[in-house]
């Protein structure tokens, strides 16, 4: 199998617990460090699949690497070879399909808020087996409209838009790929997001509150959403 290939966008947002989940699966990958300045492939005939990481930036700020990375995507998807985004990566995916990226009316959410299926989609695959009363990671600011032939799969009550499909192209605002130290990292480098947070802002001692059992509780719906994704590699 062709390797995939994983987008990093900032140092501290690496693919964690989806590295992981690859290697278990023998499914080899490799990592664009956009970070360190590796300059973003013009093509993905060599991979099987293609995703991309979070970031504290916004897919509307001017940087070279955003325009080539949405050209990728939309070549990608015409391709119908599966991309997955995460945060970041969800709005990149948004944005290159042609639906509008900003912020959200409900500030940050941060923290670890549950998400629930759109009525009509309990049952769809790509997210069946969810055990919807673990609650889910997030740290974003930003949102996006559906893209067209997009299905909504997954919502909160901080953010409506929260995890969506298009064919094999795989869009969620969470963080499913957290571990404990990406958790603590976070709270210390993303310090200023938590002080001008909002209702749906978290404090630092909440996000640390039971936190082994939480990631634990996030990886096995992680598992569930990697595995639906993973299948469309063949």
């Amino acid at each position: 199998m062709k390797p995939v290939r994983i987008f990093r966008h900032l140092a501290c947002e690496g693919p964690g617990y989806l590295g992981e989940f690859l290697i278990r699966n023998n499914i080899p990958y490799e990592v664009v460090c956009i970070d360190e300045g590796v300059a973003v492939p013009e093509t993905c005939d060599d991979v099987s699949g293609l995703i991309f990481m979070g970031g504290s930036m916004s897919v509307n700020d001017s940087l070279d690497w955003i325009e080539k990375e949405t050209a990728l995507i939309k070549e990608a998807t015409e391709k119908n070879m599966p991309v997955l985004g995460i945060c970041l990566g969800s709005q990149l995916i948004a944005k290159a399909l042609g639906a509008k990226v900003y912020p959200g009316a409900n500030g940050q959410e941060i923290g670890w808020h549950p998400v629930h299926a759109v009525k009509g989609e309990e049952k769809n695959a790509w997210i069946a087996g969810i055990d919807f009363s673990n609650e889910i990671f997030h740290w974003h600011g930003d949102t996006f409209e559906l893209p067209e032939n997009a299905t909504l799969l997954l919502s909160s009550d901080c953010y409506p838009n929260q995890a969506f499909v298009v064919n094999n192209t795989l869009g969620i605002q969470f963080h499913l790929e957290m571990m404990q130290d990406m958790v603590d990292e976070w709270n210390v480098l993303y310090q200023c997001d938590i002080e001008k947070g909002r209702d749906c802002t978290q404090s630092s001692e909440e996000i640390n509150r039971d936190l082994e059992n939480r990631i634990r509780q996030l990886h096995k719906v992680a598992d569930v959403v990697y595995s639906a994704w993973i299948k469309c590699l063949a």
